[in-house]
């Protein structure tokens, strides 16, 4: 069976996936860079401290490259915003998602490495 949409309908829904995916980048961008300052913030705390422990050493490694990750997802939601090309917005918006992830499971595994030292 075949459907066919009005032009008005394949429009409103071509309207909503891009006003979608600007949302969520947006979303995102507050988010990665209050977590790159969280992570910054980190890091200039360990060095502070100046405990050289080794499980220390590795969490404050985490965190700055956890920063970086953030810092770098910000930069491409810019890019992602600014791209008038919707096809390469939502390709953008799926590699920041991917990204982002891999930055909050390394800030994440840094939280294991801070409690662990702790203990």
């Amino acid at each position: 069976a075949h459907h066919f949409y009005p032009a008005d309908a394949m429009t409103t829904n071509t309207n909503q996936k891009a006003t979608w995916v600007r949302e969520e980048l947006l979303q995102l961008l507050s988010v990665s860079g209050t977590l790159a300052g969280l992570a910054i913030t980190g890091v200039a705390v360990f060095r502070s401290l100046g405990r050289d422990s080794m499980s220390t050493t590795i969490a404050d490694d985490l965190l700055a490259i956890a920063a970086l990750i953030f810092l770098l997802c910000s930069y491409i939601i810019f890019f992602g915003l600014r791209t008038e090309r919707e096809a390469l917005a939502r390709k953008l918006e799926k590699f920041v998602d991917l990204l982002f992830l891999l930055g909050l499971t390394v800030m994440v595994a840094s939280g294991f490495i801070m409690v662990y030292s702790v203990l």
